[in-house]
């Protein structure tokens, strides 16, 4: 056992060590500065511009460009059928067959009676000028004549119905056949192979050509009644023209998906007066369709867009936010820190808005990030670029790639 005098000097030992140890870890503490947490890194892009006109828009419906219903002219069973439901099907092509036993055997008695009234105009024709031969001479009388005459006349007006009976008999044959009027797409068919069908009878099909196709829509008479006066005011003189002139306004057709046809069309019909109940008058604007993309029937929106065209601001759709105070972008300034800029926004064009205002450009667009970033605060910007027909995002090797595949335009944002 350690004696009392030595037991004390350890514990007092060790009370001075671990005062000198609290008192280092103060001081260290006291000393350290405290860990500071890097600016957050965002995405960005650079705002760029796009040629863009004044324009409207319209809701349109698509019409077919040709359609008929195929429809049986005469009464019979259905004996055959010549294609497939939603084929292509050229002009003249048969369709359908009705039963043409009945319709062949009244043609061939119009046939043999129309020979029976021509063998009798004929004889009664000779008799007739005989008698013209001998009236002179006293050999037949005038009455027996005159019947001659008669029967000449009857003959002559027999064969000329017979004719008119073989006509028809031709027709109501011909009318078992049923044949494409143009070519086009056939539908689905109402009636099938052993069918009685007739003149009463709903349509067999219908038949439709879609390319080119027709957008019909409304105009209000205000905006028809100026371009009138705007057209009347230019071509002093001239009989005024409902119908723009496509050098003075390009006509695209959006599809229901939001997505732009391909292909420009012209308005080729205006309605001749004002609708009374509605205030509106009928266009109707024509669109190639070569690949039969829009459908006959679709609902959607004709965008008139003026020649004369002005460089706006565009902004992608997914970095626009809203609040009760409107619309809204992030932006990063100089300094790198976010600002929020309202701004207001005109037309849709694929995955962009046209920025009327609050953008210009060259501004740096906070794409990516933008739920860990608010106004105020410093960021570490990441330079990114558009993909500009789809609006991805590209790094700098994607874009540099996509850049040396094909050269965009330099009105395209960026």
């Amino acid at each position: 056992m350690l004696s009392s005098s030595r037991f004390n000097t350890a514990v007092k030992v060790r009370n001075v060590l671990l005062i000198s140890l609290t008192l280092l870890l103060t001081a260290c503490g006291k000393d350290a500065a405290p860990v500071q947490a890097p600016p957050p890194a965002v995405s960005f892009i650079t705002v760029g511009t796009q040629e863009v006109g004044s324009y409207s828009e319209y809701v349109s419906r698509t019409e077919a460009y040709k359609q008929v219903d195929l429809r049986a002219r005469v009464e019979g069973q259905i004996t055959k059928r010549f294609f497939v439901e939603g084929e292509f099907v050229k002009s003249g092509k048969r369709l359908f067959e009705i039963d043409r036993e009945k319709y062949e055997a009244n043609y061939q008695e119009a046939l043999a009676n129309q020979k029976s009234a021509q063998a009798e105009n004929l004889r009664t024709g000779k008799d007739y000028k005989r008698g013209l031969e001998l009236r002179p001479n006293g050999f037949i009388s005038q009455s027996d004549l005159d019947t001659l005459a008669s029967n000449a006349a009857k003959a002559r007006a027999a064969e000329k119905g017979a004719d008119a009976a073989l006509k028809n008999a031709e027709l109501d044959l011909s009318y078992t056949e049923i044949t494409a009027p143009f070519a086009g797409e056939i539908s689905r068919v109402r009636y099938n192979v052993g069918n009685l069908v007739g003149p009463t009878s709903d349509p067999l099909a219908t038949l439709l050509q879609d390319d080119p196709i027709y957008a019909n829509f409304q105009v209000d008479e205000t905006t028809y009644t100026s371009h009138l006066q705007a057209f009347s005011d230019e071509n002093a003189g001239q009989r005024i023209h409902a119908k723009p002139n496509p050098s003075e306004v390009t006509v695209s057709l959006v599809l229901p998906n939001g997505r732009t046809h391909k292909h420009l069309g012209v308005i080729n019909y205006a309605g001749l007066e004002v609708d009374a109940s509605t205030g509106t008058v009928t266009l109707r604007a024509q669109f190639p369709n070569p690949t039969g993309l829009v459908r006959p029937g679709l609902y959607s929106t004709i965008v008139l867009e003026s020649a004369e065209k002005q460089s706006v601001p565009m902004v992608p759709r997914y970095a626009v936010q809203e609040s009760q105070q409107g619309k809204f972008v992030l932006i990063i300034d100089a300094e790198n820190r976010v600002k929020s800029r309202n701004i207001t926004v005109g037309r849709s064009i694929s995955t962009f808005w046209v920025a009327r205002s609050g953008l210009s450009k060259g501004d740096r667009l906070v794409v990516e990030g933008l739920q860990k970033v608010r106004s105020g605060i410093e960021v570490t910007p990441i330079q990114k670029y558009l993909d500009t027909k789809t609006g991805a995002l590209l790094t700098q090797d994607q874009y540099d790639a996509q850049l040396a595949d094909s050269q965009p335009a330099n009105n395209q944002p960026r």
